[in-house]
């Protein structure tokens, strides 16, 4: 753990390692995801750095990153979930009507379809920031992603919605 940071949630909260919705799965991110992930950011660069929460951060870069510096950052995100400082989940497709929630691992399997993130804010100690994209090609779950991960986070993570901030959609 980087000496700046601390867990983020309390020692008692039993993470969540998936969630199951309709049309679309979350589990960590990790190297399992590498070639798959960095084919999905690579190809929606500008979709990405349109979408909410990304506009003006300068991720991902436009000049993409070979998949050796991918898979680094993909093992500092696994770190940080197993250190509990911060989330990253690989979105993929696939899911089940109903919006069930699971605790299973993941098995690393399905077509990347996109990322959430959940952390610390930078900007206003105190606040969890939240955000997530979607592949270009599958803007239109964009919407609904949203609509399930903000119930998500009030219905089983220990936030107080109020120092949620989510970028609406």
């Amino acid at each position: 753990m980087n000496h700046d940071q601390q867990p983020f949630v309390p020692a008692d909260f039993a993470v969540p390692r998936t969630l199951v919705a309709d049309g679309f799965r979350l589990e960590p991110l990790g190297a399992v995801h590498n070639e798959r992930d960095l084919a999905a950011w690579t190809g929606s660069i500008a979709h990405i750095r349109a979408t909410p929460g990304f506009v003006g951060r300068g991720w991902p870069p436009v000049a993409g990153m070979s998949a050796e510096a991918n898979l680094a950052d993909l093992l500092r995100h696994a770190q940080e979930f197993e250190e509990r400082v911060a989330f990253a989940y690989s979105l993929l497709e696939g899911g089940a009507d109903g919006g069930a929630d699971g605790d299973g691992a993941g098995d690393g399997d399905g077509e990347v379809i996109g990322c959430l993130y959940i952390h610390g804010s930078r900007e206003a100690p105190g606040r969890v920031a939240v955000s997530h994209w979607v592949r270009s090609d599958r803007a239109a779950l964009d919407a609904r992603v949203h609509e399930r991960i903000t119930r998500w986070l009030h219905e089983v993570w220990p936030f107080d919605a109020g120092r949620i901030d989510y970028a609406p959609r």
